[in-house]
């Protein structure tokens, strides 16, 4: 589905991704971690087209594209749920459901199995966007991205900022698609959930990627997250 070869990118010339590998399959859960400012949205944003690589390769189901415009990024089948939510403020809950709504093929995902899948969203379908909770922002974007019909789900800090009952709601959801086949990259520093359900992990540290592997990989090597993960 994604693959991601030798990845490199700056800001101006603040040198952020020194050669990034990662990759995810069809229907594999692939985790991104690291601590704060090791790159990781960094990765996101060039992935998405956001930021021009300074080197690198960017593959989407074996296509080139790398650099390409974000709509084209989109098109090739990633669908982002974006680190702060970035929810449409003067539009409706429903408006931002089908604002970028996206059919590839037969559609498997539409307002209402979205809605199936939050019911809190269809009873504030009416609300605006800033008349919304963190956690039905986060809801919102999750179902925004499911209504392009990715091929891939990329979340930027899944679960930042919300309450626990939350965020079990968020790590339910991202089993119940795994369990139907989704494939997914996710983002986020809960690495005790992330385990409960993902298949490999790739750590990042200072933009190089300085550990990957299985989720029985990870229990089995807890100094990983004590050298990597823990602030």
């Amino acid at each position: 589905m994604l693959s991601v070869e030798g990845l490199q990118a700056a800001y101006g010339d603040s040198r952020v991704l020194f050669g990034i590998d990662l990759s995810v399959a069809r229907g594999e859960v692939v985790t991104l971690l690291g601590r704060n400012g090791m790159g990781k949205t960094t990765t996101v944003r060039s992935i998405f087209g956001l930021l021009r690589p300074s080197s690198g390769k960017v593959s989407i189901e074996g296509r080139d594209l790398t650099a390409a415009a974000p709509h084209l990024i989109a098109r090739a089948g990633l669908g982002l749920v974006p680190e702060g939510r970035q929810v449409f403020a003067p539009l409706t809950t429903e408006e931002n459901l089908i604002a970028t709504a996206r059919t590839r093929g037969k559609a498997k995902w539409t307002l209402d199995r979205v809605y199936a899948l939050f019911p809190r969203l269809k009873e504030r379908r009416r609300n605006m966007g800033d008349q919304l909770s963190g956690g039905e922002q986060q809801m919102l974007a999750v179902g925004r991205a499911l209504m392009t019909n990715p091929a891939l789900l990329v979340l930027d800090e899944a679960t930042e900022g919300l309450a626990p009952l939350i965020r079990e709601e968020i790590w339910s959801c991202l089993r119940h698609l795994k369990d139907e086949g989704e494939a997914i990259l996710v983002i986020d520093k809960n690495v005790d959930a992330l385990v409960r359900f993902a298949d490999r992990h790739v750590v990042i540290e200072k933009g190089k990627v300085v550990w990957t592997g299985t989720t029985p990989d990870l229990i089995a090597t807890p100094d990983v997250k004590s050298r990597f993960l823990q602030v």
